[in-house]
């Protein structure tokens, strides 16, 4: 058994898109309609193929948990890193926006943006 697949709850797919390719890099690789919404799938390029699902915010729960965590500081999924350093920096030039600067946290470095969907994302390098 492997992850092939893990989603983020987003308030706006469209404006996900952009974010996730745009400010981070990542690539579509599916986007097909699904009822009312998509089924829209990025990934980080060349990397081992995890598809990232943005998922829309269709059920009531959803909105209250995704706010309950973003509230309290929480990241919803945490992305690896191997500069984290220089990460930082280039994803700050592109406008995203940081909850602090890269610090240790154990055998780890971590650092926390928002996605403008409403999670808070977790950066970590181990090592």
């Amino acid at each position: 058994m492997k992850i092939t697949l893990t989603s983020v709850m987003v308030d706006d797919q469209e404006k996900a898109l952009r974010f996730y390719t745009e400010k981070l890099g990542f690539e579509k690789k599916v986007d097909v309609p699904a009822g009312g919404a998509r089924w829209l799938t990025v990934a980080a390029p060349g990397g081992p193929e995890v598809q990232l699902l943005l998922e829309p915010l269709g059920h009531p729960a959803a909105k209250v948990f995704q706010k309950a965590l973003y509230d309290d500081g929480v990241p919803l999924t945490s992305f690896e890193s191997t500069d984290i350093h220089g990460e930082y920096r280039q994803l700050q030039e592109r406008g995203v926006v940081f909850r602090g600067e890269p610090k240790a946290a154990g055998p780890a470095t971590i650092v926390v943006f928002e996605d403008t969907c409403g999670n808070l994302i977790q950066l970590h390098q181990v090592g």
